[in-house]
């Protein structure tokens, strides 16, 4: 059996954020990273991409390029774990131990959960901003649109960037006008949540947009079934549970999402929810503490996004080193996420807020209001951030 100090699983933004750190703080620490994908994405940016501001290509990087000097980097896939003997099993047959664990494989996409979906993604005008194959196709279909009924979609579960899907709709609002078919051009937004944002500041001002623009909602329903060569979307009611077909002409859809099966399956998830169970400001797990975890596969009860992982690894690095020195864990992450709600093209309302719902905002401006200055700053500033700064262990 391979015995590591430090083994950490998935090289998303988390796991490498975690390994950056671990480097710079403990210099001296055996790290180990485990993941089989030869791409890291930005994925942040894809909203963008579907807009046409921006190539695909620009958000992709070799996971290579990227892994923290004196990490190794095992490629390799994790089928089961033994928390009691601190251990793992990998898709290659290996049995890997650990004095720690930092568990951070993301989120699975249920693009198979609903009926009809997989046959007609990428054609007949079903479309998604959700994967790296299909985001390009999205920019197709907001290019060749020629008016007609345009559904966004958000699902009955936990997604990743909560603000993506109802982002490209306002981009999409704003490219029919420029197009000058914006009049015959109906734009609905359903959703499974009851409002449009969780947080009341946020969610009043893009109420004010989306009555300014003309863009219709639907809240409490959900997307059960696709019929692409029809082009009908079939929704159901969580109230009722009664089942309405719509037609469309364009269809963005976002999928249901949940812990990875390997999470679920596995005694570090939560009994109900399936996500790694940890303290919400330890971000260590309950039952077994040499494990810790963050980002989207971990049960913390806030929005999982990128700007949320940045301000969770420094606590679980400093949690994680007070452990293994048997000290107090006296890092505690306050729930903070931030969700960079693009509004048109040049214009981006910043949504920033801890676990309690309060506006946690960085500038000393309202910034419920939309303004062309936070668009360069998702644009231009938060990318280069990203790979210089978060990847790196050092914001």
């Amino acid at each position: 059996m391979d015995k590591h100090q430090i083994l950490i699983l998935g090289a998303g933004s988390a796991g490498l954020s975690v390994a950056a750190r671990l480097r710079r703080k403990a210099p001296g620490l055996s790290i180990t990273l485990l993941d089989p994908a030869e791409k890291h994405y930005y994925q942040p940016l894809w909203t963008l991409v579907g807009a046409g501001v921006f190539p695909k290509e620009t958000t992709e990087r070799a996971t290579q390029d990227l892994l923290p000097e004196g990490v190794v980097w095992i490629k390799d896939r994790v089928v089961e774990f033994n928390p009691e003997a601190k251990s793992i099993r990998t898709l290659q047959g290996k049995e890997l131990s650990y004095d720690q664990l930092v568990v951070a494989l993301g989120i699975q996409l249920n693009w198979q959960a609903i009926p009809g979906l997989t046959d007609t993604l990428g054609k007949n005008g079903v479309c998604s901003n959700y994967s790296y194959d299909l985001v390009d196709y999205t920019w197709e279909c907001l290019r060749n649109f020629k008016g007609g009924e345009a559904l966004f979609t958000f699902p009955n579960t936990p997604v990743k960037c909560a603000g993506a899907p109802q982002k490209i709709m306002y981009l999409a609002e704003d490219h029919f006008r420029k197009r000058g078919i914006r009049p015959q051009s109906h734009l609905t937004f359903i959703s499974a949540a009851t409002s449009i944002f969780g947080v009341k500041k946020y969610a009043t001002a893009l109420e004010k947009i989306l009555h300014k623009r003309g863009i219709a909602t639907l809240f409490r329903h959900h997307l059960v079934a696709v019929d692409g060569v029809k082009k009908i979307a079939t929704f159901e009611s969580l109230e009722t549970g009664e089942k309405h077909p719509r037609a469309f002409d364009l269809l963005h859809v976002t999928p249901p999402m949940s812990a990875p099966e390997v999470i679920k399956k596995s005694r570090l998830a939560h009994a109900t929810s399936g996500w790694v169970e940890v303290d919400k400001h330890t971000l260590q797990h309950l039952r077994y503490p040499d494990i810790f975890s963050l980002g989207d596969v971990s049960s913390l009860p806030t929005s999982k996004t990128g700007a949320a992982v940045r301000k969770q690894t420094p606590v679980l690095v400093r949690n994680l080193l007070a452990w293994r020195k048997g000290a107090v864990l006296d890092g505690r992450y306050d729930g903070y996420t931030s969700c960079p709600l693009v509004t048109g093209y040049g214009k981006l309302i910043l949504a920033e807020f801890d676990y309690d719902g309060n506006p946690r905002e960085t500038f000393p401006f309202d910034q419920s209001k939309e303004r062309w200055s936070m668009y360069q700053l998702k644009k231009y500033l938060l990318p280069f951030l990203y790979w210089r700064g978060m990847l790196k262990g050092r914001a």
